[in-house]
């Protein structure tokens, strides 16, 4: 189990990005969480097994239809934060 924080900059507010993020996290079964960033971007933060956090990252580097994604900055650990379930937050 693993670690996986994503800032995933480009067109990704005001067109769904985070239920996107939230759909799939949850059809993946992973923990954690998802919020806009005042920068405009949204980071992403999830526990759970590192073949299956490997394919949410490429689903999040397509993203959804209406968004433009230009760059997502990764960050990874061995050490799970202990989310208890996968949130949108503010």
């Amino acid at each position: 189990m693993s670690y996986l924080k994503a800032i995933v900059k480009g067109r990704v507010q005001g067109v769904g990005f985070r239920y996107f993020v939230y759909d799939l996290a949850r059809q993946y079964g992973l923990k954690g969480t998802v919020r806009n960033l005042y920068s405009g971007a949204v980071e992403v933060q999830a526990d759970g097994n590192d073949e299956v956090l490997s394919t949410f990252l490429d689903a999040l580097r397509a993203g959804p239809r209406m968004a433009q994604i230009d760059d997502v900055d990764t960050e990874w650990s061995k050490e799970e934060k202990g989310f208890r379930d996968f949130r949108i937050t503010f």
